[in-house]
């Protein structure tokens, strides 16, 4: 797959290279779709084993974007995302990941026993699904792998698990049927919150299990709806008819930001 933002990423890892860790080149998560735009950001993956030098990857990154940068820990982003740092190369908006290999490599080994989680994190609405982890890799391009173990990961995740597969189709359309059910219920008592957070999950629940039986990996939400239009096996008018259920965007989130503002003023009084 052609690296939408060569210089950029290439500046950066050669940067990275001094920090005697693996270094992987992830797309950004539209390029993995086929969907790259010109404002999408770039993801360059931080693979390390043991504790991280962060003031060193620090002084790295300051090298790469020529001034201060603040980079999050381990852990500084929260419990999945991890931590990492927002650069800006050449104009170019760049985000360092950190992913711990050993933590990758058990994620890959549960996805291959048709084990998955599903964790609360900030910025992935419908929760962050470890698998994740293993499509970050298939889908990745190693830039730097000094013993090879990365490269080795990525060509096993290279072929999607069939036990993944049968658990994550099995349990995400249940839990959508689930959520439903539930939905029709408050509906009747005009419940607009619980409904329509129902209604949410519930299609993204199902948009995660077409990704699963195409054995495709899902690695956000990001355009997800519209990738799962162009699978072979996604009922007609699929998009079209959940498009329909979450209404129109647009006009929708003005309206949320001037509540998000009003709410605000409110808890800081």
């Amino acid at each position: 797959m052609p690296n939408p933002h060569p210089q950029p990423f290439f500046l950066a890892a050669a940067r990275a290279r001094s920090s005697d860790r693996w270094w992987a080149l992830n797309p950004s998560k539209a390029p993995a779709r086929g969907e790259h735009a010109p404002d999408s950001d770039g993801d360059l993956g931080v693979y390390y084993r043991g504790p991280l030098d962060v003031e060193r990857l620090r002084l790295s990154a300051a090298e790469v974007v020529g001034g201060p940068v603040e980079v999050a820990g381990p852990g500084g982003w929260g419990p999945w995302v991890n931590g990492g740092a927002w650069l800006n190369v050449d104009g170019q908006a760049v985000d360092w990941i950190l992913r711990d290999v050993d933590r990758v490599r058990a994620v890959w080994e549960d996805c291959r026993a048709g084990r998955y989680e599903v964790g609360t994190q900030v910025g992935h609405p419908l929760g962050f699904w470890s698998p994740c982890y293993a499509g970050e890799v298939a889908l990745g391009r190693v830039l730097a792998d000094p013993g090879g173990e990365l490269g080795e990961l990525r060509r096993e995740a290279g072929h999607y698990p069939e036990p993944l597969r049968e658990a994550l189709t099995a349990g995400a359309v249940w839990e959508a049927g689930f959520l439903v059910a539930n939905a029709a219920k408050s509906a009747r008592r005009g419940d607009v919150l619980h409904v329509s957070l129902s209604l949410s999950r519930a299609v993204g629940l199902l948009v995660q299990a077409l990704f699963a039986h195409h054995r495709r990996w899902c690695l956000n939400e990001k355009g997800a709806l519209a990738a799962v239009a162009r699978m072979p096996d996604t009922p007609a008018g699929f998009v079209g008819r959940a498009e329909s259920l979450l209404g129109e965007s647009g006009a929708r989130v003005a309206r949320a930001g001037g509540l998000v503002d009003e709410v605000r003023a409110v808890v800081a009084g």
